[in-house]
């Protein structure tokens, strides 16, 4: 069986030990594209040999990249796959599957919302990482601004509901495939705990024996990356998913989220995880405070101020504070 980490319920990814500290995939509806990629109408330009090009590629990435982490072999470098053990690469259909149908979930709730609100958008641009750690940095849709705040709220919510559906499910199957080992045996990389993590080890697998680990199996290491995606994308800062959701509940108050969210943030990086400090100024690139709407008091009604609320437990229960340490 393929094994990837260690969780008491900590999660270590089995191989390799020297991953970077880097910003993993971003998931999130960009704003501003060109005007040149949409027609005169509401309707984008339909461009699909660059989006479709990147996502075989990312496909590519992806399974190179969970073969790699399972022990295939001849995966070192790219002309060592073609020429000593091709067949290797199938070892990574079970991460990269999972992985990408869960950013590929939460890429088509923000489109299809946006198609629902005639808000012209690109169809999914997905960036290819490299295959020695998850093979992926997850893909951006560029729209044009969303000036309506019910549909403000909309795009912004659907992409991480829906991917984080979509994780849980997977979570679930990669647990119950999981192995439960002695922790003196468990090496590499420690990941982070997220609530919803250490409940669903608890439900699928059960207490734990003392100085005992968990080797989470590929599929259940993809979702954990799913989580890990869902909750970066729904802190609260400008034009993430998390800003978009917020204005529309908030409205200028989330300004005020975000700046105390980004001094949390980089305490993190201090102590934890220097990736924070990389992706608030990622984030940060075109403000904290998100931009505003033509009517932000438009009544969003109280089914959506419901979906908002979940929208919080589905960031607070995914969140990690340090998704990254040396075990």
């Amino acid at each position: 069986m393929d094994q990837w980490g260690a969780i008491d319920p900590r999660h270590r990814p089995q191989e390799p030990a020297d991953w970077p500290g880097a910003i993993p995939a971003s998931t999130h509806a960009a704003q501003g594209p060109d005007p040149s990629e949409f027609g005169d109408g509401d309707q984008p330009r339909p461009r699909v040999v660059l989006p479709l090009g990147l996502f075989l590629l990312t496909i590519f990435t992806t399974l190179w990249a969970g073969a790699y982490n399972a022990g295939g072999s001849g995966l070192m470098g790219p002309w060592q796959f073609f020429t000593h053990n091709p067949w290797a690469l199938a070892k990574g259909i079970p991460f990269a599957a999972t992985l990408l149908g869960i950013l590929v979930t939460h890429e088509l709730g923000h489109y299809l919302l946006s198609r629902v609100h005639r808000v012209p958008a690109t169809l999914p641009l997905f960036i290819p990482g490299p295959p020695h750690f998850i093979g992926t940095f997850g893909a951006i849709i560029r729209m044009r601004p969303i000036l309506n705040r019910k549909a403000l709220f909309d795009i912004g919510v659907a992409g991480p509901i829906a991917g984080f559906l979509v994780a849980v499910l997977a979570l679930a199957v990669g647990l119950s495939l999981s192995t439960v080992i002695p922790r003196e045996t468990a090496y590499g990389l420690q990941l982070g705990e997220p609530l919803l993590l250490q409940f669903m080890s608890w439900l699928v697998i059960g207490p734990l024996p003392d100085r005992a680990d968990v080797l989470l199996h590929p599929i259940a290491f993809a979702a954990w990356f799913g989580l890990f995606v869902t909750a970066l994308n729904l802190i609260p800062i400008g034009q993430l998913d998390g800003g978009h959701v917020a204005y529309a509940l908030w409205g200028g108050r989330q300004r005020h989220i975000a700046m105390i969210a980004v001094p949390i943030l980089l305490v993190l990086g201090f102590v934890g995880w220097p990736g924070w400090f990389l992706w608030v100024g990622m984030a940060s690139l075109l403000g904290v405070a998100h931009p505003p709407v033509i009517d932000p008091h438009e009544d969003l009604g109280r089914t959506r101020i419901w979906i908002g609320r979940a929208a919080l437990l589905i960031f607070v229960v995914s969140f990690a504070p340090i998704p990254f340490s040396l075990g």
